[in-house]
């Protein structure tokens, strides 16, 4: 016989760890998988201060703790990647590399993964100047010269919020206006230190080490122009880890499952929790937290069967 798990959580970020944690100290029987290592998106970012509670950790520690912390309590791990799900199944199964799982209750926490420019070198120089998360890492530009690449929403609040910081900010975008919705127009007027670079896309990195600047394409003439700088903060979107549910839960256009504070999706017995799901901030924070609610409402859940 199969072993059939109380919960199992399919991702090992800050939004995975807290529900197994919570799970398992309610009793339950919990299994994490996890494709990579424990942490998630944290792996990728320096120093956290934006934790309550801790001075500066970084993310791969804050990790490995909340991966020992939830073990602590009982609940396993299991490094493998799921290549299939069945979440209306009685029992829900999970299909991975290394097997198949069972489970009463899923919770899914998979992340998003930020959209990355593309250009050559990009990812050897993520930490070294290029970055994805303006509140993660936009303290290191105190004083500094910066560069936003986007020109929605995320792109002009990130602008913004390192135009507090950074002696000088540079908006890149393709186009010849932005997308981002008009109740930022306004505060961007009155950031003096904000210079627009449209119809422009980032071509090369200039590089010294670290990021030193960019060769930005003028989009309608071709024309090459270098712009120098300390860092660059990507923001043109990100992408929900979802496709593995192939139809499984219902999903917003921009493939982010549909899931309110509760965590419930569309399947009884399924939560979603952390980047994965529709919400308005994603923060390890705000992970951790959706995490917590997910163990409470599977706990719900299970005591009805």
């Amino acid at each position: 016989m199969e072993r059939i798990y109380d919960m199992i959580v399919l991702g090992g970020g800050p939004a995975g760890y807290a529900a197994a944690l919570y799970a398992a100290r309610a009793g339950l029987s919990v299994l994490v998988m996890e494709r990579m290592a424990a942490g998630g998106q944290m792996t990728l970012t320096g120093d956290i201060e934006n934790y309550p509670g801790i001075e500066a950790v970084d993310g791969i520690t804050l990790g490995m703790q909340m991966q020992a912390n939830a073990e602590k309590f009982g609940a396993q791990t299991e490094y493998t990647e799921v290549t299939a799900v069945d979440l209306a199944a009685t029992p829900k199964q999970i299909d991975t590399w290394t097997g198949t799982f069972y489970a009463k209750t899923v919770v899914i926490a998979t992340g998003a993964n930020p959209r990355a420019l593309g250009v050559a070198g990009e990812e050897s120089l993520v930490g070294r100047g290029v970055h994805y998360c303006a509140h993660c890492d936009g303290r290191f530009y105190q004083g500094k010269t910066v560069m936003v690449v986007g020109g929605g929403n995320s792109a002009v609040s990130d602008a913004l919020y390192l135009s507090h910081l950074a002696e000088k900010v540079y908006l890149v975008h393709r186009r010849d206006t932005l997308r981002a919705t008009k109740i930022y127009h306004a505060p961007l007027e009155k950031a003096e230190n904000i210079e627009f670079c449209y119809n422009s896309a980032v071509s090369e990195f200039l590089v010294d080490g670290r990021v030193i600047g960019a060769k930005l394409r003028d989009t309608k003439t071709g024309e090459i122009r270098e712009v120098a700088c300390d860092g660059v903060f990507v923001s043109i979107g990100r992408q929900p880890a979802t496709e593995f549910l192939a139809g499984q839960l219902e999903l917003d256009n921009a493939g982010y499952i549909v899931a309110d504070e509760t965590t419930k999706t569309s399947i009884p017995g399924v939560f979603a929790a952390g980047d994965v799901r529709t919400k308005a901030l994603r923060q390890v924070v705000t992970a951790a937290a959706d995490g917590a609610v997910a163990a409470h409402f599977a706990e719900e859940y299970l005591s009805t069967l």
